[in-house]
């Protein structure tokens, strides 16, 4: 909208439906790409293949499928075991980033986000590699299978581990020096004031951890699809429902089982988030470790170990995307880099999904930031900002896995109007803003919410439509949040699997699915080829976030000083 359009004396009513215009776009993106699907996916469940209603015989006769049952029970176990290797791991590797005086911090927080930036499907390629049936350190499983739970909770531990070690940064870097002055003033001693200070500051994010990482094993559907074997998960149950029986009302009954776990993750998450908020004051002193070599050494020695496993694991995927034959001929070539001789939709598919991310993070960002300060500035006590500000949080809760299905069962839907958008990149955009839509919006109430109010007020007192404070102040200075926004979009839009399996068409395949389908042809070297590529795209796009974040926050410092 124009500024002539909202000059000072344009009618208040005008800018007034500007903005309710805006939160009723936010609003009908959310029900079109979130509650609609999720209630078609509802309703399946309930229906037989004709349409019917048949209460819950769909629920009973997967109540008494043995392999139904087994895989709901094997999702949950090795969920919970990776957790439990995930989360005191990524703690001490945290403790050493902000309670340690340990030398290249920003090597380790860099390398630390290596599996972020990569396919859940990378770390199960190099298992692969290393101890597979023809790897090079198979012997070191002394007989056992690497195709299976042992390697579903290895491939998960290098997966999960950033996402826990972020958000135990974060909880160890609040803490008050004051509590530690106490309790040296009391004479405690460092495993003492490890137990009773460090600890229970902690205990909140170490919920959110837990609760993070057994959800992404339970919902991920790349490292059991490739390394899994005939080990059955829930995620893998629902693609062979669907895409294998084209049994969709089962497939829908298998997507509420796996919707379960990932709910009552969120519930807790959200317990522990209220119950951190009040653990800092306002008075809190930051905490600055001094050094002392007993701590800081074995804090070292345990990140450079966490260091040589990522990059490891990352090195040997990037071999194996250069041997010409694995495991007869491993002399390296480049030739698995030519795509177009291993899958039908050849480098195309990787230009789809560098397309589908760039347009998830350009539009999904302008959506999701202009819909936050509507949230927040805009109109915030009407009724429908608050059903947008409760559906914005649902997406953190739905497994990507069972959104596509609900995409497929939604769009496809003879009936449908929009059913034009299924096969097209406009629904795999849609999807992918849908899917991170929880995290972006906190992001950018976060950064809306640091502004003082008094732009806002300083701009209705001079009469300035609140849009045109909008354009002028709000997006400039809040621009470092922006791109955070931007990035973290690309980024997982590009590497998700799970959230795109059922929804591409012949011609709008993403590379992570290609990644699935070389590496099912047998094609492991190709497939590790095309996953090292989307790293590289990935990391580039990080590196060059990183590159301009200095000019952007000089940017940003110019308006604040103006």
């Amino acid at each position: 909208m124009s500024d002539a359009a909202l000059r000072p004396g344009a009618t208040v009513s005008l800018e007034a439906r500007a903005l309710r215009g805006g939160l009723l776009l936010a609003f009908a993106v959310l029900l079109a790409g979130l509650v609609l699907p999720l209630g078609t996916l509802l309703l399946r469940a309930f229906q037989d293949a004709q349409g019917s209603f048949v209460g819950l015989s769909n629920f009973a006769e997967y109540a008494t499928t043995p392999s139904l049952r087994q895989a709901a029970w094997n999702s949950v176990w090795t969920a919970a075991l990776t957790t439990m290797l995930v989360v005191p791991l990524a703690f001490g590797f945290a403790y050493a980033l902000t309670r340690s005086c340990i030398p290249a911090k920003g090597f380790f927080r860099a390398v630390m986000l290596l599996p972020v930036l990569a396919p859940s499907l990378l770390p199960a390629l190099a298992l692969i590699y290393l101890f597979g049936n023809q790897g090079m350190l198979r012997d070191l499983l002394f007989g056992n299978s690497i195709y299976g739970p042992i390697g579903i909770v290895v491939a998960q531990v290098f997966y999960c581990f950033p996402h826990a070690a972020l958000i135990l940064v974060v909880a160890l870097s609040t803490a008050d020096a004051r509590l530690y002055e106490a309790a040296t003033v009391l004479r405690a001693g460092h495993f003492r004031i490890f137990g009773t200070v460090t600890l229970p500051l902690a205990r909140y994010g170490l919920v959110s951890a837990s609760v993070v990482v057994f959800t992404l094993v339970v919902t991920d559907f790349g490292i059991p699809k490739v390394i899994g074997g005939q080990f059955p998960v829930l995620a893998t149950d629902v693609y062979k429902q669907v895409v294998g029986l084209q049994n969709f009302n089962m497939g829908a009954v298998v997507g509420l089982v796996l919707l379960l776990p990932a709910l009552l993750a969120f519930a807790a998450d959200r317990w522990a988030n209220r119950q951190r908020s009040g653990l800092i004051s306002g008075r809190a002193v930051p905490y600055v470790p001094q050094p002392r070599r007993a701590r800081d050494l074995p804090l070292l020695g345990l990140c450079v170990l966490v260091a040589v496993a990522l990059v490891g694991l990352v090195a040997v995927a990037g071999w194996g995307s250069l041997v010409t034959f694995w495991p007869y001929n491993l002399s390296l070539t480049l030739r698995n880099y030519d795509f177009d001789q291993f899958d039908t939709a050849g480098w195309s598919a990787l230009w789809n999904s560098v397309r589908i991310a760039a347009a998830a993070a350009i539009c999904g960002t302008a959506l999701i930031f202009t819909t936050a300060w509507l949230l927040e500035r805009g109109t915030p006590g009407s009724a429908l900002a608050s059903a947008v500000r409760f559906i914005a949080g649902v997406p953190l809760a739905v497994p990507g896995l069972v959104l596509g299905l609900a995409f497929i069962l939604f769009f496809n839907h003879p009936s449908n109007p929009l059913g034009f958008l299924y096969g097209t990149l406009a629904i795999l955009v849609l999807n992918g803003v849908v899917h991170f839509y929880t995290v972006m919006h906190l992001t950018a109430v976060t950064a809306i919410r640091q502004l003082d109010p008094e732009f806002e007020s300083v701009g209705a007192s001079l009469k300035v439509p609140a849009v045109v404070t909008f354009r002028r102040v709000t997006v400039p200075i809040c621009l470092p949040a922006i791109l955070d926004i931007a990035v973290y979009a690309f980024v997982n839009v590009m590497t998700t699997v799970s959230a795109v399996i059922f929804l591409y068409g012949p011609d709008t395949k993403p590379a992570s699915v290609a990644v699935v389908h070389m590496d099912e042809a047998g094609q492991s070297s190709a497939a590790a080829a095309m996953a090292v590529t989307i790293l590289a795209i990935t990391a580039s796009v990080k590196l060059l976030q990183l590159a301009t974040g200095g000019l952007v926050a000089r940017a940003t410092q110019g308006w604040r000083q103006r």
